[in-house]
């Protein structure tokens, strides 16, 4: 039982730093683009290396 004393702050900060991860990306604008990649992979001009 003495083990909860560390397992339980521990998941709350993991948990917290996801949330904080998750918030970051919808404020700058990580998901907005939900259909673009779809389609940009099936058209001809399709380039397997990133741009830069």
């Amino acid at each position: 039982m003495d083990i909860l004393v560390f397992l339980i702050p521990i998941s709350l900060f993991l948990g917290g730093f996801g949330l904080a991860a998750f918030l970051w990306a919808m404020h700058n604008r990580q998901f907005d683009d939900l259909k673009g990649d779809a389609n940009r992979i099936l058209t001809k001009d399709f380039d397997y290396k990133p741009k830069q």
